[in-house]
């Protein structure tokens, strides 16, 4: 079993019990999902199956959207609501959501949470936090590429954002909630897309379960040009040799036979294209 699989993830469960769960259902082991969601999230999970794993980390870098609920006057140590309550103070009726969202479509150096699987120094960060350890937080870059407030009411607001890979939109939210001197946690997050990805194409457990699904091919997720090649160029396709950039390949191309069977995934080296990932489907 070769493919993508898009699941309409639940809450409570965690991104790792639903590849489990999924691979239990489906009968393979060799299963894994792009790009982690809380417990509290839900949405798009991409799961990827068989000889699709190999191309995991290109999923998982996809640029993402999400739906998030805030609730202001409350700063927990995990950022969102069900962490421990640090700080509750009253909320004014005043505050500017519209204008501050804008300022935040930029490229920035996030900070990590401390409450996340980010290693430092060959340990997860959220061991050090339930050590009581201190460490100081990595920060990585990340873009908010859009951001838009929803709906509001005094002490809770919802926005939508687009976002590069490796934005914690809990960190965000935090960010928020000390720009307005209020403090601020996530109280729900819907991730609505993965690169073109969208919710519109998840299954749930439910329909997994059924037999309701459909697993995409790697050549229908993955955004790069495909080219049919003769037998020659298969061969050495087959054989990871290099090929000549006779179609003047920018970044990666997928190879595909004449039987528009996918041979594998080629990146330019100069004039040439070398071997990225080949795949070995059961023919």
């Amino acid at each position: 079993m070769d493919g993508v699989l898009v699941v309409n993830k639940k809450k409570g469960m965690t991104s790792f019990d639903v590849a489990r769960y999924v691979g239990k259902i489906l009968g393979t082991r060799k299963i894994g999902h792009t790009g982690t969601l809380d417990p509290l999230a839900e949405g798009v999970l991409v799961l990827c199956l068989g000889e699709a794993t190999k191309i995991a980390e290109l999923i998982t870098a996809y640029d993402k959207e999400y739906i998030a609920g805030v609730k202001l006057g409350i700063e927990t140590d995990t950022y969102d609501i069900q962490g421990k309550i640090l700080k509750e103070v009253k909320v004014p009726n005043n505050l500017d959501i519209d204008s501050l969202l804008k300022s935040y479509k930029k490229t920035y150096y996030q900070e990590v949470p401390i409450y996340s699987s980010v290693k430092v120094n060959g340990k997860k960060l959220y061991e050090y936090a339930r050590a009581g350890e201190e460490v100081i937080l990595p920060k990585k870059e990340v873009s908010i590429y859009s951001i838009e407030c929803l709906d509001k009411n005094y002490d809770t607001f919802t926005f939508k954002a687009h976002v590069s890979k490796g934005c914690y939109i809990r960190s965000i939210i935090h960010e928020i909630g000390l720009d307005l001197g209020v403090g601020a946690c996530m109280n729900s997050l819907i991730r609505t897309k993965q690169g073109n990805i969208s919710l519109k194409e998840a299954y749930t457990l439910e329909d997994i379960e059924k037999g309701n699904y459909k697993l995409y091919s790697i050549d229908e997720v993955v955004e790069f040009p495909q080219i049919i090649v003769d037998k020659e160029i298969e061969k050495k396709i087959r054989n990871g040799v290099l090929v000549e950039n006779k179609w003047n390949i920018e970044d990666k191309v997928l190879f595909m036979n004449k039987n528009k069977e996918l041979l594998g995934i080629y990146y330019r080296d100069n004039n040439y294209l070398k071997t990225w990932k080949n795949f070995n489907f059961e023919r």
